[in-house]
């Protein structure tokens, strides 16, 4: 299926479309892809925002916009730091499942971690024009409150899965 209707279902049920995607084997390729579309799509995302706030005079000192300086740092950022610490945070759960009897692997618990992170890029983006159009305020604190939890409970879900749940829904 697509990714993008794999998106859409994952929302309804995240624990069927984990359990297909880890039926696939280890694709190490297809973690990494997941990642890194997930972190572009984000950095897209903080171009409204990014916009914004050239527009309301935050300029450097002699007067040059920053947009592309910061477009830069973000580029960097959500394309060489954030998969790495997401990596680092997979490793991390899946040596705390460990603790409490988890028979995944390491690759189960990082598609798990990516695949939610990816899942929830949509509200991402919606984040992404609040903030652009918007501004910080009650509506960007709402989305980005929605965006948090969408994102536990879909990794939680992923993540019982990957960890070795042995029970149907």
């Amino acid at each position: 299926m697509a990714v993008t209707t794999d998106i859409v279902r994952t929302w309804r049920s995240p624990r069927v479309v984990m359990r297909e995607l880890l039926s696939h084997g280890q694709r190490e390729d297809r973690a990494i892809a997941y990642v890194m579309a997930a972190c572009l799509i984000l950095y897209v995302a903080q171009w409204p925002r990014l916009k914004r706030a050239e527009q309301f005079e935050l300029f450097g000192p002699d007067g040059a916009s920053d947009f592309q300086m910061n477009a830069g740092i973000a580029f960097f950022s959500m394309m060489i730091v954030w998969p790495l610490m997401l990596y680092i945070v997979a490793a991390i759960a899946h040596l705390i499942a460990k603790m409490f009897g988890a028979i995944g692997t390491h690759y189960s618990a990082r598609l798990a971690l990516f695949w939610a992170f990816l899942a929830t890029t949509p509200v991402g983006l919606l984040f992404g024009l609040t903030m652009g159009l918007i501004g910080a305020g009650p509506a960007a604190n709402l989305v980005g409150f929605v965006w948090a939890t969408a994102f536990a409970w879909i990794w939680s879900q992923c993540i019982r899965v990957a960890e070795g749940e042995t029970h149907a829904l």
